[in-house]
């Protein structure tokens, strides 16, 4: 700080960070390992980064601290002036980002949904909270958020607002949490480095983490660097809705050779097993009916994906079928019907300022009118 590497926001981040760690010992090798990262970030960045790097010098687990932190849960109310009061809670941080999250919702919803009644857009910053809605409604974002706040506590449900061109009720909160895959399995790999985390805030307890990881619908796949860190790739397991309706066109059944079950009462099976590093995309997926799922998995038979979904299956004989998409060959033009690259002129073809009276035949441009109709 004295050099001017770092300023007071990144000293009070670490400090913060650090507060966990109970041994000098440890918050000086604390100290050293943050630092570089600190000149190299934000005070904003270094915040989250500071704390998980915490977790490695800690004497005491992240879920330890979480559970006794977690049983001084409480609501109080401060009494300030002028008839205002001042509401506070002590949550999980899940929870209490998803309700801020919630609430954020709703109160844009209000916003956009009076915007489009009125016309005028006269609040710039969006969700800034800083401007008024419009002529009509001049609260701020924060004031909406203040009032559902009021409503879905009093009522359960926020009545001054649901309804409408608004339906507050179906927006749910979105939180975006980082689960190490080892802290799901039953007997957990203890490592406090490793431990859940809500994506820029803090870390989160491992039942929390499972219990929301149960109810997903999806899960992205991060491959990092195994000492730089580096984010390789993304992925997810489950095929978003596009592939599905790509996959669906294009096999329309099972791929095994000669099964003919339709592709909505198949599943969508990884050619490559995702497990063993098969990435979700087209080029990796294919129709199985249930059947020939559990061979794939169970039995000698193997299979590769080529290019354009041609799947080539090995029976336990080491004899090779090879299964071609099925609209590859109903989409594939007529070589009769195709256009020639240079197609011969007629009489009919002609423009007006090409044709000589003398080459005209009558019976070249006369046809039936009925054959215009499309049927």
């Amino acid at each position: 700080m004295a050099a001017g590497l770092i300023s007071a926001a990144h000293v009070r981040a670490i400090v913060t960070a650090g507060a966990i760690i109970e041994t000098p010992e440890m918050r000086a090798e604390f100290e050293q390992d943050v630092l570089p990262i600190a000149c190299a970030q934000s005070a904003t960045r270094l915040t989250p980064l500071a704390k998980r790097r915490a977790e490695w010098y800690a004497e005491t687990t992240f879920e330890q601290r979480h559970r006794r932190a977690v049983e001084d849960r409480a609501v109080w109310v401060t009494d300030l002036d002028d008839g205002v009061a001042e509401l506070r809670a002590l949550l999980p941080a899940v929870v209490a980002h998803g309700i801020h999250d919630r609430l954020s919702e709703m109160a844009r919803t209000v916003i956009d949904a009076r915007r489009g009644e009125t016309g005028t857009d006269t609040d710039p910053s969006g969700c800034g909270g800083d401007g008024p809605a419009n002529a009509a409604d001049a609260r701020t974002t924060d004031q909406i958020r203040a009032d559902i706040f009021g409503d879905l506590l009093l009522t359960a449900a926020p009545t001054a607002h649901d309804g409408g061109p608004t339906d507050l009720g179906a927006i749910r909160a979105t939180v975006q949490i980082t689960v190490p895959v080892m802290s799901l399995i039953e007997k957990r790999i203890t490592d406090p480095y490793e431990t859940a985390f809500l994506v820029g805030h803090s870390p989160i307890d491992p039942q929390t983490a499972c219990m929301l990881t149960a109810g997903a619908a999806g899960w992205d796949r991060i491959l990092t660097h195994p000492i730089s860190g580096q984010v390789l790739a993304v992925d997810r397991y489950r095929p978003n809705h596009d592939q599905r309706r790509h996959l669906t066109v294009r096999d329309q059944h099972c791929r095994f050779p000669g099964c003919r079950m339709p592709a909505k009462r198949c599943d969508i099976d990884h050619t490559l097993a995702h497990a063993h590093g098969g990435v979700t995309c087209d080029r990796n997926l294919a129709h199985l009916c249930e059947r020939h799922h559990t061979l794939k998995h169970n039995t000698a038979w193997t299979v590769r994906q080529h290019p354009g979904g041609v799947l080539e299956w090995t029976s336990p004989t080491g004899r090779t079928y090879t299964d071609t998409p099925i609209s590859t060959i109903e989409f594939a033009p007529d070589p009769e019907h195709e256009i020639p690259d240079d197609p011969i002129p007629t009489t009919a073809m002609r423009t007006p300022e090409e044709l000589d009276p003398d080459d005209i035949e009558f019976d070249e441009l006369q046809f039936d009118p009925l054959e215009l109709i499309p049927f």
